[in-house]
């Protein structure tokens, strides 16, 4: 299970000259406002223009060579209303591409999962993933650091951007870069996540104050990680600590927000019982569904919308609820009706259309028809596993459209999908 320590909202972003930033205190509750509200001084040159930048891959000269990037514009882009920027690196070996399209995980990772983030947050960034010389971030005589400012220049004097919400992240060799913004860019850049980073992009400067996040695995030379960190510790006045690190084997994480802090400057350190990789997940594994997304977008813009509980469902025709058999949370285990109760096997999630259940999603087989069997299967984001609830009670997969049936009202009958017809035993109610 994950522990936190001093969570809370840490700043409320307003417009200030020379990039100093308002903040309010660690456990504040207050809303954050969205990026129209920080005011003129903080917007960009490209506010109000009719932009000539699209989504897609672009190059421009920076320290006498061709360099590129590829911009990601929100859908239904408003040229008057300021969004946030963010800058995804890769990883040595990985591309720009590979940190826009997620990879194998696709969407849900592009951008390390934030991108998928501020989609449901209002399309609130504007993302950009730069491609560095061989693959890497060597940052020579500070040409990648240079490469930044120029990228910022191009897409500051042609989109709208709020620019006291600047943000750099990045895994590996990426991190390392995302370091070494914090370094020489601490008054360009609100705040930066290092995943699993070392210091071989340089540290020019490295005397300022930024908002740092670090996230490091324990048997991933964590030391190096640490040392990172503390940097920022020290910039930041915050009081040094030991921070919590979860014991090997165990498979969790622990998340800490130093005390002491400048106001506005945090320092939150996430060590996870792992290796090296920027998506673990609680339990083991890793991908898509880590926590490492929500916990940086929330570092980030203090935007985090309360985890709906667990519901149960329940069968109208019966009372009983749907329950994944014995509790079995190996794929392909069945689901029937079984009188309710308080189990994990009957405590359900809802993440967007998926309905999640022992760390699996329901689903019904490919090109299923009426009377198949319903089960469990690893989540992998396919319209098998997407689910539509409906105001009438009905559940109907979006592959198939038919609807959530139970063909009993015993214990143990058997939830199939059949051809929708609203009858009673085709209506679930949350309980």
């Amino acid at each position: 299970m994950k522990q936190t320590h001093h969570l809370g909202r840490w700043w409320t972003p307003i417009a200030a000259v020379a990039l100093v930033f308002a903040s309010v205190g660690v456990a504040d509750a207050r809303p954050v406002p969205t990026p129209t509200d920080t005011g003129t001084l903080a917007a960009s040159p490209g506010c109000g223009k009719t932009p000539t930048l699209a989504s897609g891959t672009h190059t421009i000269q920076s320290s006498g060579q061709n360099r590129s990037f590829i911009l990601r514009i929100p859908n239904n882009y408003d040229n008057t209303r300021q969004y946030r920027l963010i800058f995804g690196f890769h990883w040595y070996g990985g591309t720009a591409n590979d940190v826009d399209s997620g990879g194998s995980d696709g969407y849900n990772w592009s951008y390390y999962g934030l991108r998928r983030l501020a989609d449901s947050a209002n399309n609130s960034a504007i993302f950009v993933a730069p491609q560095g010389n061989g693959n890497g971030w060597a940052n020579p005589g500070g040409q990648d650091v240079t490469f930044v400012d120029d990228m910022i220049r191009r897409i500051e004097n042609d989109l709208c951007v709020d620019t006291a919400q600047r943000f750099a992240l990045g895994f590996s060799y990426g991190g390392a870069m995302s370091y070494a913004l914090a370094c020489a860019r601490a008054t360009t850049f609100r705040a930066v996540a290092v995943y699993s980073g070392a210091g071989i992009s340089g540290c020019s400067g490295g005397t300022q104050p930024v908002a740092y996040m670090g996230i490091h695995g324990i048997s991933d030379n964590i030391g190096g990680g640490r040392g990172l960190r503390d940097t920022f510790v020290r910039n930041n006045g915050c009081t040094p600590q030991n921070a919590p690190e979860p014991a090997a084997g165990s498979r969790t994480h622990i998340t800490t927000t130093y005390s002491g802090c400048r106001t506005g400057y945090p320092v939150v350190w996430a060590a996870f019982d792992g290796g090296h990789t920027p998506g673990p997940i609680d339990g083991g594994g890793d991908g898509w569904r880590s926590w490492t997304s929500p916990e940086v977008w929330w570092f980030f813009t203090g935007d985090t919308t309360p985890t709906p509980p667990p519901f149960r469902l329940r069968s109208e025709s019966s009372s009983r609820c749907l329950d994944v058999n014995g509790a079995n949370s190996t794929n392909g285990t069945q689901m029937i009706v079984w009188d309710c109760h308080a189990n994990a096997n009957q405590q359900f999630t809802q993440n967007n259309k998926a309905l999640q259940v022992l760390g699996k999603c329901l689903e019904v087989p490919a090109n299923a028809g009426p009377g198949t069997r319903t089960r469990i299967w690893d989540c992998n984001g396919g319209a098998s596993q997407q689910w539509n609830v409906n105001d009438n009670g009905t559940i109907t997969s979006v592959q198939t459209g038919l609807c959530l049936d139970v063909n009993g009202t015993a214990n143990s009958s058997a939830v199939n999908v059949a051809t929708c017809n609203n009858a009673v035993n085709q209506r679930w109610a949350k309980a």
